[in-house]
């Protein structure tokens, strides 16, 4: 997929204008791209929708306007989209009743996570795992970040499979902290079918 360039985010003026729409349309999209894997672990895979809402947010929420700002929030963001032969997903580690808790217990829940970026979440495509990737940066030994971002590489073998429904394919998380696996649903699947032949 093309990273999102500058002239196709809108000034806040305007954005106001389609927000309402475009956040009911967000919404029901993303419906069909977050997966859970066990209770603490959800995926939603991204693409240039997802993304682009989340620049145009991000530019509402703080006000944003100088074209060199709103393209520092696009360096930052482009980084979720998609390249070719591959789909990219956010991470979110979710942690029951968080409001009634703690700050360390906050942390003592999501630090359990502890490794889950060394090879414990694939996605299995028929016979094929494909590892995630995670993107660097977001856990350190004493501390985890309860959102990752990463990406699976999709070799052309498997791009046909996750189309052909005939073909289970599932995210499967082995970790101490959370053994567990979903089948993705035929919605899901057709959405990164689509992402994949858009790359």
């Amino acid at each position: 997929m093309k990273p999102i360039q500058l002239q196709e985010v809108k000034n806040l003026v305007e954005y106001e204008k389609v927000r309402e729409a475009m956040r009911a349309r967000i919404i029901a999209l993303k419906k069909s791209r977050r997966v859970s894997v066990g209770e603490n672990l959800t995926l939603l895979f991204e693409n240039r929708d997802t993304v682009l809402y989340q620049i145009q947010e991000m530019i509402r929420t703080e006000r944003i306007v100088e074209d060199a700002k709103i393209q520092d929030e696009l360096d930052a963001y482009n980084a979720l989209v998609p390249a070719p032969g591959e789909l990219s997903a956010t991470l979110f580690i979710e942690i029951p009743d968080l409001h009634l808790m703690k700050q360390e217990e906050v942390r003592t829940a999501v630090n359990r996570f502890q490794g889950l970026d060394r090879g414990c979440v694939r996605l299995v495509v028929g016979a094929q795992a494909l590892p995630a990737r995670f993107e660097g940066g977001h856990s350190k030994e004493e501390k985890m970040a309860a959102v990752q971002y990463l990406r699976f590489d999709v070799p052309a073998a498997a791009l046909t499979q996750i189309a052909d429904a005939r073909t289970p394919v599932r995210l499967v998380v082995d970790h101490p902290g959370c053994r567990a696996e979903t089948e993705l649903t035929p919605e899901a699947r057709g959405e990164l079918a689509a992402d994949l032949a858009a790359a």
